[in-house]
């Protein structure tokens, strides 16, 4: 497994504006997609101290050619359509991709 992580900051004026747009149109539109080897995504939000909103996004794919399918060949780049560009302060360029060593189906008590 293939876990694909982003991240994205914005004020907090615009904070709900952008968790709107990604929970209800982004994602869904992925999904959509029907991708194989796409296993669903996370979205996390968290205020900082400097008043900024950060958001990332935690994807699952079975591999990495499933990760090309859905960006293309330069896999790493962000996947940040214009509407969510518009209310987002700054935004990683290019998202980090990790194996899968254990999942929290391998630590649970037996």
């Amino acid at each position: 497994m293939i876990v694909r992580i982003w991240r994205g900051w914005t004020t907090p004026e615009n904070a709900d504006a952008y968790e709107s747009i990604v929970s209800t149109r982004v994602l869904p539109a992925i999904a959509e997609r029907n991708l194989a080897g796409y296993h669903g995504a996370y979205l996390l939000r968290r205020p900082l101290d400097d008043g900024e909103v950060e958001f990332s996004t935690i994807m699952l794919f079975d591999s990495l050619d499933a990760v090309r399918e859905f960006v293309g060949d330069d896999y790493e780049v962000a996947h940040v359509p214009a509407e969510a560009r518009a209310v987002l302060a700054r935004f990683d360029e290019r998202s980090a991709h990790y194996d899968t060593l254990l999942t929290p189906e391998d630590t649970r008590p037996v």
